[in-house]
């Protein structure tokens, strides 16, 4: 399938269906076009060795995002890599990344530059990987100095995750013309995570999806979603994805768990198959490739569509009257821009990170929010015929939903990162 879909928010089990299958780099060499980075093994880092690929031309400001390792992370961040090349197209843009995450995927098929860098993950807790860390942070900074030296860097605009912090320190470090690189900085979550809550310290310009994120003073312009689900008329392509995905004219449920799938409502919604089918209702379900799944709908009944992941996201949220998800950052923020109407499962584990995500697009009827303990069949079974029978109901929550999202969020975080990059000539 062509990918001109989206992967939305989070970590592991967050994320898109179709983003998986990230390719195993070998950590002694980086390989592919748009792909360059230093040579590093292990925990040594071993050198430069950068391409002159991507160096910004005669003029062209120089535009570094950081935000690997999760599609939460990669997926607002190519968003203003593309509202950038929008607004200036003679702006070159890198990504930096690291062969950990689904960006050495993404990133290429997304036509950026990808540099890649030492990966730097945060221990929770006392270990082995606490007492590597200094070393890591040094190492992955020095490989990122190198970088923003190479392309000539304007200004770093950074995502939170493993790959930001080394940005921010880098950046902050780094004098070019005489005066540091400008930072900005975006905030997916309800509750911001350690890299961006360091960077924040010392940034230009911090930005957040929702307001209470943790970070002072940070500026609300909401979630960075890619230009085809922020302009997406999901009545106009109707017609269109269901024949895409062969699903017939009919009430249609979407169903994805994130990149890994979430096996909690895979068995729910499968289980209940026998139900949606006897109600006349056609489903759509990514469930993951590491997952499987056996639904049984009856005889006659329209077709439940069962695939491991999704590339067509835009048309994937076209087909659907409602959509049954986690609840991380980019879900909820593409799930609100395309008006679907959603129920939201949270992830049971972390911060309550997820529940926090939603609550705000729930508390404006946009969506309602099940607790993953009681996504069950009989919950899907009893529930879902009954709210996708009210046309009226879901029309009252597509509303809702459109009503919270911030179509323009990729371009205000652009406008901020050129404006800054322009002052700093």
């Amino acid at each position: 399938m062509t990918s001109s879909g989206t992967g939305p928010a989070g970590s592991g089990s967050d994320d898109h269906p179709d983003e998986v299958n990230t390719p195993d780099i070998e950590a002694s060499g980086v390989h592919g076009p748009g792909v360059h980075g230093p040579g590093f093994k292990g925990r040594g880092f071993k050198g430069t060795g950068f391409s002159d690929t991507g160096v910004n031309g005669p003029g062209g400001l120089s535009v570094v995002v950081a935000g690997g390792g999760t599609a939460g992370h990669i997926e607002p961040a190519l968003a203003v890599a593309d509202a950038v090349r929008r607004l200036d197209p003679s702006a070159d843009i890198t990504a930096l990344g690291t062969t950990r995450g689904l960006e050495t995927t993404l990133v290429p098929e997304r036509g950026f530059t990808l540099r890649l860098i030492p990966p730097v993950p945060l221990p929770r807790k006392l270990n082995k990987d606490l007492v590597r860390l200094p070393l890591r942070v040094v190492q992955s900074v020095a490989a990122t100095r190198s970088v923003l030296k190479d392309v000539g860097a304007d200004v770093v605009v950074g995502f939170g995750g493993y790959v930001s912090l080394p940005a921010y320190l880098a950046a902050r470090l780094h004098i070019r013309a005489g005066r540091r690189i400008p930072i900005v900085i975006h905030e997916a979550n309800a509750s911001a995570g350690v890299a961006n809550k360091v960077g924040a310290r010392f940034a230009d310009k911090v930005l957040a999806a929702v307001p209470d994120s943790g970070l002072d003073d940070a500026q609300v312009v909401g979630m960075p979603v890619r230009g085809v689900l922020a302009e997406l008329d999901r009545g106009a392509l109707r017609a269109q994805a269901r024949q895409y995905f062969g699903l017939a004219d009919v009430p249609t449920l979407l169903v994805f768990g994130g990149s890994q799938g979430a096996q909690r409502i895979n068995d729910a919604v499968a289980g209940a198959a026998g139900a949606l089918g006897a109600a006349g209702i056609g489903v759509l379900h990514a469930y993951g490739p590491k997952n499987s799944i056996d639904p049984k709908s009856p005889d006659g009944a329209p077709p439940y569509r069962a695939v491991g992941y999704l590339k067509r996201m835009d048309l994937a949220y076209a087909a659907a009257d409602l959509v049954i998800c986690r609840s991380g950052a980019m879900t909820v923020a593409e799930v609100s821009a395309t008006g679907l109407p959603a129920v939201y499962v949270p992830l049971p584990h972390g911060n309550g990170e997820q529940r926090l995500n939603a609550v705000p697009l729930v508390e404006a009827g946009g969506g309602v929010l099940v607790d993953d303990a009681e996504m069950t069949t009989d919950w899907v079974a009893e529930h879902v015929p009954a709210m996708m029978a009210d046309k009226d109901a879901l029309a009252a929550m597509s509303a809702a939903a459109l009503s919270t999202g911030h179509r323009d969020a990729a371009e205000a975080v652009a406008k901020a990162a050129l404006e800054l990059a322009r002052s700093r000539r």
